[in-house]
């Protein structure tokens, strides 16, 4: 269970109140996992989420997170940009939407530039 009145919890408040001095709250969430990954408690483990959640970190559950990079890395992101590129030149924009959507599915975000060019990134 986690308390802020854990000692790791006040150090990580007093660099968070100190002009929020990120270097210092980052140096205790990874003195936080380094403990974790010695002792594998449930404790650390969940002072470690809470402590990261105020910095917006540790929120999706790690199986998710595994399982979207392994979704992503099945997919030949480039071969279904073409394969978009080519169906929007032909005007098949129902063909080109679903590739759009399924890429986002996959956490891959795409921008289509100017010049005609699609880059993409991941979310």
């Amino acid at each position: 269970m986690f308390y802020w009145s854990n000692a790791t919890a006040q150090k990580f408040r007093a660099a968070m109140e100190d002009d929020f001095d990120t270097p210092a709250a980052f140096t205790v969430l990874h003195e936080l996992r380094r403990e974790l990954n010695r002792t594998k408690s449930a404790d650390t483990a969940g002072q470690l989420k809470a402590l990261g959640a105020t910095l917006g970190f540790f929120q999706d559950a790690p199986a998710a997170f595994v399982q979207g990079a392994a979704n992503t890395a099945a997919l030949d992101v480039d071969a279904l940009v073409n394969e978009r590129n080519v169906a929007k030149q032909g005007r098949d924009f129902t063909r080109a939407d679903a590739i759009r959507k399924q890429l986002d599915a996959a956490g891959i975000v795409l921008e289509d530039k100017p010049s005609g060019l699609t880059e993409w990134r991941r979310k």
